[in-house]
């Protein structure tokens, strides 16, 4: 396993990581979870990422139960949760959404509960809230890094904008500003990792976990024939997530991709992975395996991914068609 440090933080990740939205306590139950998790343990990632959205809160109660049987020593691994969409969706009361500092509050200690652990290493904002004073997010996230209930404090799906104006708050105040972002990046969605963050890595640094490096799936080419039964796209409250990932333009990019994944000989999703963690600025790449199987094949990344040359890299690129002009 490779570890890359988390930014300009001390703290160092596992280049891939593994991730629970849409599977823990949708796709996969406990027995899967568990086994899951320790296999991802064992091949040396360190980091697993879930939010109080995800399932209700029942996906960071499955982790929280594989936590409390591994018993890995603390030291050893690190876990994150989000807050912003609270647990109820549309019969959220007025309270139990957003980033006050009631909700970022109560959010953690209910996120410490169901993950039967005393703090959290990443704490995310998972989307910006317009409504409530940047001052104070930042500052109920410096008071909860002070009571030794999360260490690090980022974003999730931030405008550049934002997330500077979050920094220039903490630089006024002498407070702690966001260490981390958590943005979509995969060879559909570059924009932001490429083209707006562009600046903050250079001035400020930051660091990243990204999520969907296969875009929900589309980048295995398991939707080249169709929408298999009991894949991502084919679970009925997620309609809106095949509706964005199920375009022709798409798939055929993706069956192109495929030629040059034979010609490296690996598969596509190994592939895809490969190169998201090939960009300098991925701390880590979340990965949402629900199989062994999946799981196994989507490690290979690792020994991929130095094999890129700039040839192959064009390739890509003019295939997929995505990448952004630099600033």
């Amino acid at each position: 396993m490779e570890y890359r440090r988390m930014g300009r933080t001390g703290l160092q990740l596992s280049a891939l990581s593994y991730g629970s939205w849409v599977t823990f306590s949708k796709q996969v139950d406990d027995k899967a979870s568990d086994h899951l998790m320790g296999m991802a343990y064992d091949e040396g990632i360190n980091f697993f990422d879930n939010a109080e959205a995800y399932e209700a809160g029942r996906s960071e109660e499955m982790m929280g139960r594989v936590l409390a049987r591994k018993n890995w020593d603390r030291t050893t691994y690190c876990v994150s949760s989000k807050a912003f969409f609270g647990l109820y969706g549309k019969d959220n009361k007025p309270n139990q959404r957003g980033l006050s500092r009631k909700h970022l509050t109560e959010a953690c200690h209910a996120a410490l509960r169901r993950l039967q652990v005393d703090y959290l290493d990443l704490f995310f904002c998972h989307r910006p809230d317009r409504e409530t004073p940047m001052e104070e997010i930042v500052w109920t996230m410096n008071i909860l890094i002070q009571q030794g209930k999360i260490l690090y404090w980022g974003t999730s799906e931030w405008s550049a904008a934002e997330i500077m104006e979050a920094h220039g708050v903490a630089k006024e105040l002498g407070l702690i500003g966001p260490a981390m972002e958590q943005p979509q990046y995969n060879l559909f969605e570059r924009q932001k990792m490429e083209h707006d963050y562009y600046t903050i890595f250079r001035n400020v640094g930051m660091g990243t976990t990204i999520w969907s490096p296969l875009a929900s799936g589309l980048l295995t080419g398991k939707y080249n024939d169709g929408i298999p039964e009991g894949s991502r796209l084919s679970i009925s409250n997620y309609a809106w997530l095949k509706d964005r990932m199920m375009q022709d333009d798409k798939l055929a990019r993706v069956k192109q991709l495929e030629k040059v994944a034979h010609e490296m000989n690996t598969s596509l999703a190994t592939l895809s992975i490969a190169w998201c963690i090939h960009n300098p600025n991925v701390t880590t790449a979340i990965l949402g395996a629900t199989s062994e199987q999946q799981l196994t094949e989507n490690l290979k990344a690792l020994e991929v991914y130095p094999k890129f040359t700039p040839a192959i890299i064009t390739e890509i690129d003019e295939i997929m068609g995505t990448k952004p002009l630099v600033p």
